[in-house]
């Protein structure tokens, strides 16, 4: 789990014990002073504050916090700073080797020459002509094929390989390791793993393919002929599954995935709702339609990785199944699982949020993608109409059991009471009395059923420890503690700790609308000033380094955001994430004048932050002169508090002038 390294160190370690190490301090007010250590002086202009968690020089300029402090004295890179101090600090910090990170980058390079040579089989061979003629009788522009570069698989056992080997120069094991070919019987070689099959590239959020899936053409569910039959012939199997996705891999893991997450973010983030689907068809269709906050679990088993995955975007998700009996199970299981999920996550204060789940209604007989292709408005109407999850459990469990019968009955309620245990008392009375119309017991029954005591065989499995009945099947594994362990889990809160707010506004801005990224970068040099935190002057410099290198190559210094994800160590990595996948506002949807207007509100708020601790240091020194009866020195720091004082005002000015304008988003 990615979690907020930095924040956890500062926390446990004070910037007044780490300095005071090599510092002689003494308390001055509500901050503490002594010899800088890294210019040579007499009177004392180093101050520590530890309420911000910061040390400044006011001789040198030098300062920053913790981080910054052991990066001076001892000459490390931060990486290395904040593995020290967190060893330090009893703190754990995940390794990823540079080595590790050249292989996953070469694997994704293979992957993504297999699914341009898929996509150049559909698009441009008599081979793929049938695959065609099906995505478009299937309702998929050409233009959707493209953007999604969907492909096909041809059927000969190693057409791939052989492509990939002789004109792109990529080895048989690196295929092997992205998960695209099997090992014949006996070991004799390898072949295609996917063949015949209509090809649906995958790729993470960041838009990186992490691995394909494959889908047979209808009528036609085969498997190419063994050895010795002739290449690209098919037989008959009925075992042969309908969707084949990519095994397990280093870059793919099914469980931490979801389909069209890559295009579905931004929306998701916009809208704060993301509507889950089964299939590739459906995602796809949907994103055709521009509804384009649709994601796919790739299969009916929605797990932690993927819903701690659609929490760094949204916090309600809409459920949006099959609706043949198999996608009905899956919506009841899914969505009980998940209703406990919210109350699990926000009790335990986890920085992960999920606040609604709703189960979107569709017409009988009706897969998701035939609705938005037929009737895109009926779509639209049923997200938004969706069911809350436990109105839909109801119906589902009234349905799924026999409520004219007293066993039938029983077993309904047995299954929702635990889930009505979590209701809001607000809003349980209502639910209470939708349950006993539809099951035919009465309210008082169900009343006194909903307090009685919950029976030992049943503790720590229902509404006040977990789950029970058949809503709780399996639902043991949407804890808040699962969702926090899966591997990509954000913990936005905690990775937000180690920055001041105008600091995690102004990145975010930085981050979501990169033109600003030189401009800030500039100004803060012109100020002889820097970014408060460690970690924030990190990303920045990042930024800057990202587009050093595009020009490098030759191009005119664009920032690309996944390049620049894939340079960044990881003690900041998943902090860049947390602050551009979440937050209230999206700076993507301002003008340019709304952007930079909230850039320089942050900037001027930094300001603001430095002249008032330069103005608190003064005071402090005149002080101390006038303690001393020395009528020069006082002479001197008078004129200088005069000074800052007209500096504040004009300061104050300037940000009252800026906030008269629309501010753009991008709040913390």
């Amino acid at each position: 789990m990615a979690v907020g390294v930095a924040a956890e160190v500062k926390s446990k370690l004070s910037v007044l014990e780490i300095v005071g190490e090599q510092v002689e301090l003494r308390k001055a007010g509500t901050t503490y002073k002594g010899l800088c250590p890294f210019h040579g002086e007499k009177t004392p202009s180093f101050v520590v504050t530890p309420a911000r968690d910061s040390w400044h020089c006011f001789g040198c300029g030098e300062g920053g916090d913790i981080f910054s402090f052991v990066m001076r004295r001892e000459g490390l890179s931060f990486p290395e700073a904040l593995k020290r101090l967190a060893a330090r600090a009893g703190i754990e910090v995940d390794e990823r080797t540079s080595r590790e990170d050249a292989r996953k980058a070469r694997l994704r390079e293979v992957l993504e020459q297999a699914i341009a040579f898929y996509h150049v089989v559909l698009t441009q061979s008599k081979t793929g002509a049938p695959a065609l003629e099906y995505l478009h009788g299937r309702g998929f522009t050409d233009e959707t094929i493209e953007r999604f570069q969907l492909g096909w698989a041809p059927g000969g056992w190693d057409q791939m390989i052989k492509m990939l080997q002789s004109r792109r120069n990529v080895a048989v094991a690196e295929l092997a390791e992205v998960g695209l070919t099997s090992q014949r019987q006996g070991g004799r070689g390898a072949y295609d793993k996917f063949r015949s099959r209509v090809i649906f590239p995958i790729r993470d959020a960041a838009g990186n393919a992490v691995g394909i899936g494959g889908r047979i053409l209808p009528g036609a569910a085969g498997k190419v002929a063994g050895d010795g039959a002739a290449a690209g012939t098919v037989a008959p199997d009925s075992n042969a599954p309908k969707y084949l996705n990519s095994p397990a891999t280093s870059l793919f893991d099914k469980s931490r995935t979801l389909y069209l997450i890559e295009r579905a973010r931004g929306e998701m983030r916009r809208s704060e709702e993301a509507v889950l689907v089964e299939g590739y068809t459906d995602a796809l269709m949907a994103h055709q339609a521009g509804f384009e906050n649709v994601v796919a679990s790739l299969g009916t088993a929605l797990t932690p990785a993927q819903v701690a995955l659609i929490a760094r975007y949204a916090r309600e998700i809409v459920l949006a199944y099959d609706v043949d009996p198999a996608g009905q199970h899956a919506g009841s299981i899914g969505g009980a699982e998940l209703f406990r999920l919210i109350g699990s996550l926000a009790a335990e204060e986890t920085g992960v949020e999920i606040t609604r789940v709703r189960v979107a209604r569709l017409p009988e007989g009706k897969d998701p993608d035939e609705v938005i292709r037929e009737t895109p408005d009926l779509w639209r109407e049923a997200i938004r109409t969706a069911q809350p999850i436990i109105e839909f459990l109801i119906d589902y469990y009234a349905t799924a059991f026999n409520v004219r019968t007293a066993e039938g009955r029983r077993h309904a309620v047995d299954a929702l009471l635990p889930l009505l245990r979590q209701v809001s008392p607000v809003v349980r009375d209502d639910y209470l009395q939708v349950l006993a119309r539809r099951t035919g017991v009465e309210y008082r029954f169900l009343l006194e059923a909903l307090h009685a005591p919950v029976p030992i065989s049943q503790a720590g499995v229902d509404g006040r420890g977990g789950s029970s009945g058949a809503a709780g099947a399996g639902s043991g594994r949407f804890t808040a503690d699962a969702v926090m362990s899966a591997p990509d889990t954000i913990d936005t809160k905690a990775e937000l700790r180690s920055l001041t707010r105008e600091e995690a506004r102004l990145l975010r801005l930085l981050l979501l609308v990169p033109e600003q990224q030189e401009r800030v970068a500039d100004t803060l040099a012109a100020q002889g000033a820097r970014l408060p935190s460690t970690p924030a002057r990190e990303l920045l410099a990042a930024m800057v380094a990202d587009r050093d290198l595009d020009r490098e190559a030759g191009g005119p210094g664009d920032f690309k955001r996944t390049r620049f994800l894939e340079a960044l160590p990881p003690e900041v990595h998943s902090l860049a994430i947390a602050l551009s996948d979440r937050g209230p506002n999206d700076p993507t949807t301002l003008d340019t004048d709304h952007v930079r207007n909230g850039v320089d509100q942050c900037l001027l708020a930094l300001e603001a932050d430095r002249l008032e601790d330069e103005i608190r240091f003064n005071a402090g020194e005149l002080m101390d002169a006038q303690t001393a009866v020395d009528p020069q020195t006082i002479a001197r720091l008078l004129e200088t508090q005069r000074n800052l004082y007209e500096a504040r005002n004009s300061l104050d000015r300037r940000r009252e002038a800026v906030s008269n304008l629309t501010p753009a988003g991008g709040h913390r």
